[in-house]
């Protein structure tokens, strides 16, 4: 009987790890998907005030170790949710007879990102820079810093439209190997110096001389994101599964954590570990101490947000109506910041730690209320 029940057991992972996507349409908009992008950007909006218009070097230590330190987990949380939105949007319909329509608008989009990334550029740089440095990065010559992300965006969305029919096809174990494969291949790749062409080996697996991010060295965040992304559509709507997710999803995240602080000990020394985190050590190109913190950070965050659901997306308004138009309100807290108050109003240095995180807060709340100011404008028309 033992035997009989392991051998059950058995088939049933084998054919788990055998399926290929078969995914349901969502029951409508999954607002925790909003909620939790919109965290995302909540916590990369506070960083970029905090570097873009005070400098870590004058940020208090308080404000290193925990304040700054927990937007680390944004990076990680953003693009996957960039890969939970595939899935959930464009995933179901890989192959079927609309997929080159859906394919079109991903790379109609890919457009429109590369657009707004070279005017961000310019935005960015203008306080910053000459003319001469700002057209070198536009012709992809050095990097800008904190825009650069939109960058990355902006290629991801030219390759993965070519890549999520062959993901929507492929058995569970495969596609769990393809991550496993890119993590161990672009930490491979570390070692090669690409001919001497750093631009291209920031482009592809990031470079510690530059702050662009690597499609390589973050496809697995997509990919993962992806898988989660599945897990979603499949639990979401019911009760019981989705406190599965939830809990799973804790639990990495928790694991993950966890392995930091391990690391930490390790190493000899916790504090020191949690502030080169917040100093960005390790993030450009990814390390296992960073990668560790940031991703344990952003499951949790997610597995909150999915548990919260609904109601807590509603009672989180400005941050979920934030998620729902990342790309506007990224426009609208890197113009705010370098345009506005560095450019024209001059203002580096001028705000002490605690002003600088009222900015952001306003930032925030100013950015949900250009999304909303902008859609009832164009409800009206």
């Amino acid at each position: 009987m033992e035997e009989d029940e392991n051998a059950r057991k058995a088939s049933t992972w084998a054919g788990r790890l055998g399926e290929v996507p078969q995914l349901p349409r969502a029951e409508g908009r999954i607002d925790a998907i909003d909620l939790a992008r919109g965290i995302a950007i909540a916590l990369m909006i506070v960083s970029h005030s905090v570097t873009g218009l005070l400098g870590l070097s004058d940020v208090p230590e308080w404000g290193m170790v925990p304040v700054h330190l927990l937007t680390k987990f944004s990076s990680s949380l953003f693009i996957l949710v960039f890969g939970i939105a595939l899935a959930v949007a464009f995933l179901p319909h890989a192959g079927s007879e609309r997929w080159k329509q859906r394919r079109l608008k991903l790379w109609l989009r890919a457009l429109e990102v590369l657009f707004w990334y070279k005017a961000l550029v310019i935005i960015e740089m203008l306080p910053l820079y000459p003319p001469e440095e700002i057209l070198q990065t536009l012709l992809y010559q050095r990097f800008a810093i904190w825009v650069e992300i939109l960058g990355f965006y902006a290629i991801a969305l030219g390759w993965v439209p070519l890549v999520l029919p062959l993901w929507a096809w492929a058995p569970l174990w495969s596609r769990l190997g393809v991550i496993v494969l890119l993590v161990v291949l672009s930490a491979w790749l570390q070692g090669f110096d690409f001919g001497g062409n750093d631009i291209l080996k920031a482009m592809l697996v990031d470079h510690e001389d530059h702050y662009a991010w690597g499609q390589l060295s973050r496809a697995p965040l997509v990919f993962s994101g992806l898988l989660i992304g599945e897990a979603i559509l499949r639990t979401y709507f019911h009760p019981v599964t989705r406190r599965r997710l939830v809990l799973a999803l804790l639990g990495l995240g928790a694991l993950a954590l966890a392995g930091f602080f391990a690391l930490a000990l390790f190493q000899g020394e916790v504090y020191a570990a949690l502030m080169a985190v917040a100093r960005n050590i390790g993030k450009h190109p990814p390390k296992l101490s960073f990668m560790l913190f940031s991703m344990g950070g952003a499951l949790v965050l997610l597995a909150l947000a999915l548990a919260g659901g609904s109601p807590l997306a509603r009672a989180l308004k400005p941050i979920t109506l934030v998620g729902t138009d990342a790309l506007k309100a990224f426009i609208f807290h890197i113009v705010l910041i370098f345009l506005v108050l560095r450019f024209v109003f001059a203002s580096w240095q001028a705000f002490s730690y605690p002003q600088v995180l009222g900015v952001s807060a306003l930032l925030i709340v100013g950015a949900a209320g250009w999304i909303a100011a902008t859609r009832w404008m164009g409800a009206n028309k």
